[in-house]
Parts: C-alpha cells; sequence; structure tokens
C-alpha cells in the first residue's frame, strides 16, 4: 500500500533539494545538457521564471516531456503538499524560457485545464511513474504546465 503523505525523507530533504538544483543549473548550462541533463534517465530542461515578488529570474532543473513544439512540466514537488516555488511564479508571470540541452525558447505557460490534464496525465505517468506515486501522496492534484513557443 503506498503512504498517503511523502516518506519524512523527502520532507527531511527539501532544503537540501534547493542547493543540489542550484548546482544542477550551474553545471547544465555550462555543459549544455551533456552533464547534469538526466535524472534517472529522464530528460531535463531549465525552466526560467521571474520571481513573482522579487522579479527576480530564477531558475529551476525540471524533468520534462515533449509534446510536439510544447514542453509539458509537473509541479509534484515530490508530493509534498504545497505548490513549488517555480509554480506559483509561472501563474503570475505565465512568461518563461526553456532551455532544453543547448536550446533556449522563450515560451508561454498555463496550468492544463481538466480535459488537457486528463488526456496527458496517462502519457506523463508512462514517461515518469513516480508521478502518479507523488499524486497518491497529496490531497492536492498535481498540476501539468504546457509550454508553447512564442
Amino acid at each position: 500500500m503506498t503512504p498517503k503523505k511523502p516518506p519524512l525523507l523527502i520532507s527531511l530533504l527539501a532544503p537540501a533539494l534547493k542547493w543540489i538544483s542550484k548546482s544542477n543549473v550551474a553545471i547544465y548550462r555550462a555543459t549544455n545538457g551533456r552533464i547534469a541533463g538526466h535524472e534517472l534517465g529522464l530528460p531535463l530542461c531549465l525552466l526560467t521564471t521571474t520571481g513573482r515578488k522579487s522579479g527576480l529570474l530564477r531558475t529551476t532543473p525540471l524533468i520534462f516531456m515533449s509534446d510536439g513544439a510544447r514542453v509539458v512540466l509537473v509541479a509534484s514537488q515530490g508530493g509534498l503538499p504545497k505548490h513549488p516555488m517555480w509554480f506559483l511564479n509561472l501563474r503570475t508571470n505565465p512568461e518563461v524560457h526553456v532551455q532544453i540541452r543547448a536550446q533556449k525558447h522563450p515560451m508561454r505557460a498555463h496550468v492544463a485545464d481538466d480535459a488537457q490534464r486528463a488526456e496527458l496525465w496517462p502519457r506523463l505517468i508512462a514517461h515518469n511513474p513516480r508521478w502518479a506515486r507523488y499524486q497518491s501522496w497529496t490531497d492536492r492534484v498535481i498540476p501539468v504546465v504546457i509550454c508553447e513557443p512564442v
């Protein structure tokens, strides 16, 4: 049986993940994703948002799924009860940049509506089964974000 909440270890590691994320961004940028461009065999992109309070650019490495020219992201936060900061930022300012390997793309992000999420979720779970586990750990509906080229 899957626990209803994330294991304590995930909650305790959350602060360390911020430092790991910053290191990952630096390595990804320096190598155009040749190093730090995958997590457990899944491709990573760099998502750059504008901080909703600070106005500063914030970059986060994320597992993504390509859908034609669109980039699909999952705001899972490892099944924690709160949405990730990058998600809150793009809800306020949907103009984002996505870097995949050496390619940088200006994009506009939006949260998938119920029909879009229902269509994408099975494909996302096939792409990364951990997202289903994370969804089982939280009461919030994990948002799916669609980034489209501008």
